[in-house]
């Protein structure tokens, strides 16, 4: 047998009675023959309780500190599931993320892992150890500890089992797979047995939080097999990966949504080639994604620009733009955090006329407002009030006969 990698969230291991169950189902995994590596997440609450006392000690902490900050929160699961694994008769050795040898860029609280070096893993296990990593941290070219964005410890395990050449990378969390839609929303929802990389990569992106989107992209560029499914039962779960398209017949597979964006307008800037280039450039060079993006007409040779952002960056995003409005002539900068998107998925749009005027005349026969679309091969996303998100939801889950 080979080699199997295990995530368990933060429910998995949010007390002493869930860290031996999780101890007790790697045990059983690895009696079959597999040797195992276990990337665990802090456990559940702990990442926001660290927070709250960063910002409780300075009201703007540094990135490099709050990275030194949060990693311990792994440090405590991966020490605590060792313990339970080699109290009940096994081997476990817990590492950091600096002593696997987990090498990322350099921005703090979004780093990218950019190396990863098996040796140590591959050391203990040939002694039999269950290797378990700290995920959701890294360091970086001046060894400071970085950490990878929530849900990095997804990213992390993708990442271990492709550099081990992994036979599957199984995330265990508190859901038992991907969902045609959030069931908190459409209790009627329907688990999907298997999913694309590319579905996932459009779900996870468009606000879908059971896998991290770049868990997903390192999925898929390194052909690794990722199995979602539930620290609390046996069910099987969603199987995501390549080849041919998977829930064949359905033009659509899933709905997907996001709260937590915000809308900001810079109103009246000069209609001329290299306005919005200059815009967008401030703000990638402060580590702001911007997501959708629409300009409006021209009137008087002046347009108002509108883009979204991730609400953790909106006051920053909002800062950088008014420091332009000299600078750009602008009249104004508006923010509005009270909006959320909306987004269908489904490879079967690629050769499906008609599927955004079902979604728009869906939202408009329950009179919700849409303010801004995009588009890709494989979904179609729109930008809503906040307040219309559940019903939004359930129409379009309808709509597209997903709960069939």
């Amino acid at each position: 047998m080979g080699i199997i990698v295990q995530k368990y969230g933060g429910t998995s291991v949010a007390d002493a009675q869930r860290v031996r169950n999780v101890a007790e189902r790697i045990l059983y995994t690895q009696s079959k023959g597999h040797q195992m590596v276990i990337v665990v997440s802090a456990p559940a609450g702990k990442t926001d309780e660290l927070l709250a006392l960063a910002r409780g000690v300075a009201k703007k902490p540094s990135s490099r500190e709050i990275d030194m900050l949060l990693a311990t929160g792994e440090q405590i699961s991966i020490a605590l599931l060792a313990m339970a694994i080699n109290d009940l008769g096994g081997k476990a050795i817990s590492l950091t993320a600096a002593q696997v040898g987990i090498k990322t860029d350099d921005i703090h609280q979004k780093a990218k892992i950019t190396e990863i070096s098996s040796r140590r893993i591959e050391e203990e296990l040939s002694k039999g150890q269950v290797v378990i990593v700290a995920g959701f941290q890294g360091i970086n070219s001046q060894n400071d500890i970085t950490t990878l964005g929530r849900g990095g410890s997804d990213t992390t395990a993708v990442a271990l089992a492709a550099s081990l050449k992994a036979d599957l990378c199984e995330i265990y969390t508190d859901v038992d797979g991907v969902y045609t839609a959030d069931p908190r929303l459409v209790p009627n929802a329907k688990k999907l047995k298997e999913i694309s990389y590319d579905e996932m990569l459009e779900m996870a992106s468009l606000g879908t939080k059971v896998l991290h989107l770049r868990s997903v992209e390192l999925g898929k560029k390194y052909n690794v097999p990722i199995h979602v499914r539930s620290s609390f039962n046996e069910n099987p779960g969603t199987i995501v990966k390549g080849g041919a398209l998977m829930e064949q017949g359905r033009v659509v597979v899933g709905v997907a949504h996001d709260n937590k964006i915000s809308k900001l307008t810079i109103s009246k800037v000069d209609d001329k080639p290299g306005v919005a280039a200059k815009i967008f450039a401030r703000l990638a060079q402060s580590d702001i994604n911007v997501d959708m993006i629409v300009q409006s007409a021209s009137k008087e040779g002046l347009a108002d620009i509108s883009f979204t952002v991730n609400k953790e960056d909106a006051l920053k995003a909002e800062e950088v733009a008014t420091s332009m409005i000299e600078e750009l002539v602008a009249q104004s900068v508006e923010r509005d955090d009270n909006k959320a998107k909306i987004s269908i998925v489904g490879t079967g749009m690629l050769t499906n006329p008609g599927v955004a005027a079902k979604m728009f005349s869906a939202l408009a026969n329950k009179k919700i407002n849409i303010e801004m679309i995009s588009t890709s091969d494989i979904s179609i996303s729109t930008v809503i009030p906040a307040s219309d998100v559940e019903i939004a939801v359930q129409t379009l889950h309808s709509v597209f006969e997903l709960d069939k």
